[in-house]
């Protein structure tokens, strides 16, 4: 059984116990295997006890030199006592002078003392007593994050201004550059969202048209990687040009933005066929059924005038179905004797046309021809084609090669894109 003896209002500062009928350290720190986190204790003496009482900026640089060795346990392992107990003399015992000093030789976590008051501009100069006059007993997690964001950003030599801050946190990414990005004024200084909105509307213009549609090779609401990188050139350009003196993670959040919320409307609606752009109807014009099919053996029957469109209806079994292992997807007309072989691996194409039927045992002779095929938009534009007109309506698509020697090299040559 254990008794407290000491705790803060802060329920995560460590508490003083007596256990066994000596005082111990007791803290919260990491997690076990299970996500659950793990308490450790380690003894303390009476003149221990006193400063913990006494003296918060004393007890807030135990805790923090303490965590690193809570860190060091992981999961299951135990705390290293001796090496906790070692840390109490010195801390809490020792003159100002003598504590910077041995905080210069341990590790320690900065982003609790930040956390709580910490003077950022003397830890930094290595004064953390003097930083701890300051301290609080309840905490601020998120001035500690931006501490932490800041000091990131200088190790890479980025100083923000007020404007570039504001853009940050306008799209919610000041503290963490790998957050989806959202809209939030409400984050923003009243004095510079006006003209962070300016930034934006600079962006929302350039972008105007523009979108990314779907890429359902890549699985289930995957966005077009090229049209992604487009609008991102085009947002940043733009941006750039009007507001020449914004720091590059400023701009890039801004694009990030910009892409973030027109791949979300691409996932919001239906995967129809964007490459009619002559307006013709797929379900109108189409009379014969289709079967679609993966490498892997998989099949799905399309018939005119049932569900939807067909280029829309293949996307999605290709959406389904799409893997690093199932790559090669065919669109089979029977009545007409022809087909389409999709191959993502390889950026082509094959057209495959019945020249013959196969009669009295005879095996049916097939016209085969290949094509390099430019990104998803190049597929969707062949699909749509094929759905629309049949192999004939792909010979506009070229160039078209019945000789596998020829595509083979002219899809070496290709340019790398």
């Amino acid at each position: 059984m254990s008794d407290i003896v000491f705790t803060r209002r802060s329920g995560w500062i460590p508490s003083v116990i007596r256990e066994g009928g000596e005082f111990r350290l007791s803290l919260g720190a990491g997690a076990d295997a299970n996500h659950e986190p793990r308490t450790f204790t380690f003894p303390i003496g009476e003149a221990h006890l006193e400063v913990i009482r006494e003296d918060l900026a004393r007890h807030l640089l135990l805790w923090s030199a303490v965590l690193p060795l809570c860190d060091a346990a992981g999961t299951r392992g135990r705390l290293d006592e001796n090496a906790a107990v070692a840390l109490l003399d010195p801390v809490l015992l020792g003159s100002p002078k003598d504590v910077d000093a041995y905080f210069r030789t341990i590790r320690w976590d900065r982003g609790r003392l930040v956390a709580h008051g910490a003077d950022t501009g003397l830890l930094d100069r290595g004064e953390v007593c003097a930083a701890m006059r300051t301290a609080t007993e309840t905490a601020d997690a998120e001035r500690a994050g931006k501490y932490h964001a800041d000091r990131r950003r200088a190790e890479r030599g980025v100083v923000l201004g007020p404007l570039d801050a504001a853009l940050l946190k306008y799209t919610g990414q000041y503290l963490h550059g790998a957050t989806i990005p959202r809209r939030t004024p409400g984050d923003v200084d009243p004095a510079l969202l006006p003209e962070a909105m300016r930034v934006v509307a600079t962006a929302e213009q350039a972008c105007a048209g523009l979108r990314i549609g779907r890429d359902p090779r890549r699985g289930r609401g995957a966005t077009d990687k090229r049209d992604r990188e487009r609008v991102e050139a085009v947002v940043e350009a733009a941006v750039r040009r009007a507001h020449p003196g914004l720091a590059d993670d400023a701009v890039r959040t801004v694009s990030f933005l910009m892409c973030s919320e027109a791949a979300d409307r691409s996932r919001n609606v239906p995967m129809d066929d964007d490459g009619l752009a002559d307006g013709g109807s797929v379900r109108g014009e189409r009379k014969t059924a289709l079967s679609f099919t993966d490498d892997q053996g998989a099949e799905k029957k399309w018939d005119a005038g049932v569900g939807g469109a067909a280029t829309a209806e293949f996307w999605e079994f290709v959406e389904n179905r799409s893997s690093a292992s199932n790559e090669v997807f065919t669109i089979e007309d029977e009545q007409r004797g022809e087909g389409i072989q999709l191959h993502f691996y390889a950026d082509s194409l094959a057209r495959i046309t019945t020249v013959r039927e196969g009669v009295g045992g005879a095996e049916p002779a097939y016209r085969v021809e290949y094509s390099l095929v430019d990104g998803i938009g190049g597929y969707r534009r062949l699909v749509s084609a094929f759905v629309r007109g049949g192999c004939a309506a792909l010979d506009q698509h070229g160039p078209w090669f019945s000789d596998v020697a020829d595509f083979e090299r002219a899809r070496r040559e290709r340019p790398v894109a």
